[in-house]
């Protein structure tokens, strides 16, 4: 059917990441047409701090949205939906009358709340909150963050309890601005990233609330992750339409690389990087601190994933841009790295704000090793690059032992991705196919996927799969015994790095 017969002709994703706001429209063949990406401060209070003001998030998102409609020059009549992926622990409070923040965002990367999550693990609390959220008790998740901020002011814990505020996560704060305060909802896959969110009964549970000291009343309604929820209030947007998909970024990426089946994984090299790995209808417990964790939530039906998440990925890009300034831009580090064979003995652990997955440790710190006088900047480039694709190894070992499966190949996708010097590392240590799709943003095409089938622009998945196309396949190149050595350097740094900030 030709795009012309089509009306309404558009859908918009609303992408809204840790370091900015971003804004798609896609035709019905799922084309990206228009994007803006919108950058924000990052805040950092203290040293392992970070926290966003949710104004600037809302104010930088709405500007995208309206920046591309109008590069698209859409018509509200043309617009068939809008779908939102976000952020997903990070957690914001507000006040549900005034309609401002009560604390700023506390993002999923900010490690205040680790004494707590210590203290929970010291009290025996582990087991119980893995066996009901399929969680790791970490300072990553949204729980201990919301506590934190109920706990800071005792007039914030009052307005709570009388039902005055509300909380949720990006994509609840997003929906509930967007909508002028009328929907307060959130879904399955964002919920699942609480530790509050019971993911085999599909309840907020009573026991963890208690045990946070969480009041039931400020929390969202939890909805499928493809369903309309509500409308965009024309006083905000400028233009009525509905909001037809919540869902976490890392799915909505597992979602948009067409991994619908179980046993797919995908990896975002994003902010940070995300490996996720589809086990159908029922949730895998890891052996190997893996997160289990909601994938899907579409027509009623759940879909689970094992996850294991990388703290510093593309972050760590930025880091050698804005702190160190090795490189004026991100494409430069492509270049350097690419000038040299290898890393000439240099082996970074990017562990800024710890270590995740399978690692978990919550006080390891950033480790440069290895370094003599020959390194130079071009292998500083390149280590930056190998220690990415090196975190993802350790993450997809994990995971490949948890699900008894050896991977055929991995689905990649996010900004980072582009890099093709680190993608061939990447297979090269994996010793497996690595697939970039034409489409690298599967983040918000997720989301405007899912969006798309809540209001029928596209009819099921198997129409979705024809969007998805090959853009390069690497295979690995790299001889063994290289390999060997890399991956023995590797561990003895890692080992290096931990417990660094305890010590």
């Amino acid at each position: 059917m030709s795009q012309e017969k089509e009306n309404p002709k558009y859908i918009i994703a609303l992408d809204q990441g840790t370091t900015s706001s971003r804004a798609v429209i896609y035709n019905n063949q799922a084309k990206m047409l228009f994007s803006k990406n919108i950058e924000f401060p990052q805040i950092y209070p203290q040293p392992g701090w970070v926290e966003h003001d949710p104004m600037e998030i809302f104010e930088t998102q709405i500007a995208a949205l309206k920046y591309v409609i109008k590069q698209a020059k859409a018509k509200p009549t043309e617009i068939a939906a809008i779908g939102i992926t976000n952020q997903r622990e990070t957690v914001i409070l507000w006040d549900k009358n005034t309609g401002k923040p009560v604390y700023n965002a506390i993002v999923w990367q900010c490690r205040r709340t680790a004494k707590l999550c210590e203290l929970l693990i010291k009290k025996g609390k582990s087991q119980i909150i893995q066996e009901k959220t399929g969680l790791i008790v970490d300072a990553y998740f949204s729980g201990t963050k919301l506590k934190w901020i109920l706990d800071s002011d005792p007039k914030i814990k009052k307005q709570a309890k009388n039902g005055n505020l509300l909380a949720g996560t990006v994509d609840t704060w997003l929906i509930w601005k967007l909508s002028g305060g009328k929907v307060h909802i959130t879904d399955k896959t964002n919920a699942s990233r609480t530790m509050l969110y019971n993911i085999h009964t599909l309840n907020w549970d009573e026991d963890l609330l208690k045990l946070l000291d969480i009041p039931r009343c400020i929390l969202p309604e939890v909805k499928n992750s493809s369903e309309i929820y509500g409308m965009t209030d024309a006083s905000i947007c400028g233009f009525s339409v509905p909001i037809a998909s919540s869902i976490g970024d890392q799915q909505a990426a597992l979602f948009g690389q067409g991994c619908f089946s179980k046993g797919q994984a995908k990896n975002t090299y994003g902010t940070g990087c995300f490996l996720l790995l589809n086990t159908g209808e029922k949730p895998v417990k890891s052996k190997n601190k893996l997160i289990t964790t909601i994938a899907l939530s579409l027509n009623d039906k759940v879909t689970y994933a094992l996850e294991g998440s990388v703290f510093m990925g593309g972050a760590t890009i930025q880091w050698l841009r804005d702190e160190l300034e090795i490189i004026s831009c991100a494409p430069e580090i492509d270049k350097l790295a690419e000038s040299v064979p290898n890393s000439n003995g240099a082996v970074l652990v990017p562990a800024f704000t710890g270590l995740g997955a399978p690692h978990w440790d919550m006080y390891a710190r950033g480790t440069f090793l290895g370094l003599t006088r020959g390194v130079k900047k071009a292998h500083i480039c390149r280590a930056t690059l190998e220690a990415i694709a090196l975190q993802v190894k350790d993450v997809i070992d994990a995971m490949t032992e948890d699900a008894n499966i050896k991977l055929k190949n991995l689905k990649v996708d996010g900004g980072a991705s582009v890099s093709d010097v680190m993608l061939q590392f990447q297979s090269d240590i994996l010793k497996t196919q690595v697939i970039r799709p034409k489409n690298v943003e599967t983040t918000s095409l997720g989301a405007a996927f899912l969006a798309g089938l809540a209001v029928g622009f596209w009819k099921n998945t198997d129409e979705l799969l024809q969007c998805w196309q090959v853009d390069k396949v690497f295979n690995p190149q790299m001889d063994k015994k290289t390999c060997t050595t890399i991956e023995k350097n590797w561990k003895k740094a890692i080992q290096k790095a931990k417990n660094w900030a305890e010590s």
